[in-house]
């Protein structure tokens, strides 16, 4: 018998003053995203920002429905939607934040496990890593070097026929 150990390293930002400007100005972008959330039932807006190797940057939100499964998270939302607009494009960095109406979040969010395998698809396709970029309404800002580090041993085409 053998074990074996995964790791993931994240870099935290206590005081945002210490964050770079280009990583600040796409949490903006996920910042204005989530205002724009359709989500009426849950009450907690999403947003995400993704910034492509050309320098654009994409944005979506979480889109709620009253059937529960027919709603898509932000992440997903914003992959999907700088995918069809920039097919050929790899990204680069991905900004995820989130409001809460009731108590503002003082730590990170993350995304959920779907995403995850979303964005780790990505990865894989372009072959590059996509930074991770995690912040709640105040407090800590999480920098992750890839997807990859949010979801070790992942489910990858490599299974695959």
């Amino acid at each position: 018998m053998k074990t074996i150990s995964l790791e993931s390293k994240i870099l935290v930002y206590e005081d945002r003053s210490e964050i770079p400007a280009d990583i600040a100005a796409l949490i903006a972008q996920a910042e204005e995203a989530a205002k724009r959330a359709y989500s009426p039932y849950s009450h907690f807006s999403v947003g995400a920002a993704i910034m492509l190797n050309n320098g654009q940057v994409v944005t979506g939100n979480n889109q709620e429905n009253a059937v529960y499964p027919c709603g898509l998270c932000a992440e997903r939302t914003t992959a999907f939607a700088a995918s069809a607009l920039y097919p050929e494009v790899p990204f680069s960095m991905i900004a995820v934040t989130a409001i809460n109406p009731v108590t503002p979040l003082t730590e990170p969010i993350s995304p959920c496990g779907s995403c995850r395998q979303v964005l780790y698809e990505y990865e894989q396709k372009f072959g590059q890593p996509i930074q991770v970029v995690l912040s709640g309404q105040e407090g800590p800002v999480y920098h992750l070097r890839c997807v990859a580090d949010l979801l070790p041993y992942t489910f990858h085409a490599g299974f695959l026929p």
